[in-house]
């Protein structure tokens, strides 16, 4: 049997079917200080990611090369991409959701809920209808290391939801200490919330919760796994509903019945993590300074990580 390389913890059988014994641990790019939001452009072939302390958003391409896309980038946290193909992110400057339109104009989609400022938009995920889905905890406004120190406005740090026809956020999840990354199952009939509380309060439990999905209706399903190293962050699904999160030790992979299969180990602590390559099947992973990538024998549930056009 070939042997397993440093990277690869196997939990559960199932997971040697998702990667692969030869496969290696490529770091793309360091020497940064905080990574985060990756997203896959396919009709580009390249990966954007914010490096959010230095307020910049940077490209780096399949065949090699780091050039700055935006810069200041307002302390711009997650991305994401919608259906027809734009970038949509969460910057902690503004406290708001942002579009980038295909001449590069900028649309803010959200800034304010019942009339007060937005926490700091964390994370973002567009749905098949068109609503975009986001978090909004208080991370960007707790210091001025990653946005701009402030006292929150609105009561709770909800998730919210913006209509596909757009208008005012809606909060649909409003009992986390710290909602963080976010994803839906291929079928988008659930939606996975990270808990990431624990970050300034060690009784909040590191744990991911699921909540079934009716068009704008959300019923709680509880806690679908719980990281026994750091908190969760961003997360993604791959085609086959195994959920794929970041953590203090690297990656975890759970199963659709929340059975953890394996880790990718990555020696910093991840931050986020996407799919995406020519074939859809590399895992790109931001880290703490760096960014990584690895070959996984999945695609990302994401319709433009499916193929190498958006």
């Amino acid at each position: 049997m070939i042997r397993l390389p440093d990277h690869l913890q196997i939990d559960d059988p199932r997971f040697r079917d998702l990667v692969h014994p030869t496969s290696q641990l490529e770091r793309l790019c360091t020497g940064f200080t905080w990574t985060e939001g990756p997203v896959w452009f396919g009709d580009h072939a390249c990966l954007i990611f914010s490096e959010i302390p230095s307020q910049t958003l940077y490209r780096v391409c399949e065949s090699g090369g780091l050039s700055v896309f935006r810069q200041p980038s307002g302390f711009n946290n997650g991305n994401t991409r919608d259906r027809q193909g734009r970038l949509v992110g969460c910057r902690h400057g503004f406290r708001d959701v942002v579009r980038t339109e295909h001449d590069g104009a900028l649309t803010v989609l959200a800034s304010a809920h019942d009339g007060k400022s937005l926490n700091s938009p964390n994370d973002v995920v567009v749905s098949s209808d068109g609503a975009v889905w986001f978090t909004d905890p208080t991370y960007g406004i707790m210091s001025n290391f990653e946005g701009n120190r402030a006292e929150p406005e609105q009561g709770a740090r909800h998730v919210f939801r913006i209509p596909p026809e757009g208008g005012a956020p809606v909060p649909v999840i409003s009992d986390f200490a710290q909602p963080n990354g976010l994803c839906f199952s291929p079928d988008e009939s659930l939606l996975y919330v990270a808990e990431s509380g624990s970050s300034h309060d060690e009784t909040v439990p590191s744990v991911i919760r699921r909540y079934a999905v009716d068009g704008a209706t959300l019923t709680p399903l509880g806690d679908f796994a719980t990281l026994d190293c750091g908190l969760p962050d961003g997360m993604r699904c791959d085609v086959l509903g195994n959920l794929w999160s970041s953590a203090g030790d690297g990656v975890h992979c759970f199963a659709p019945d929340g059975t953890r299969l394996g880790k990718i180990l990555i020696p910093e602590t991840v931050s986020n993590l996407c799919f995406g390559g020519a074939d859809g099947q590399r895992l790109f992973i931001t880290a703490t300074t760096s960014v990584y990538r690895v070959f996984v024998d999945v695609k990302g549930a994401e319709p433009w990580t499916r193929s190498a056009r958006a």
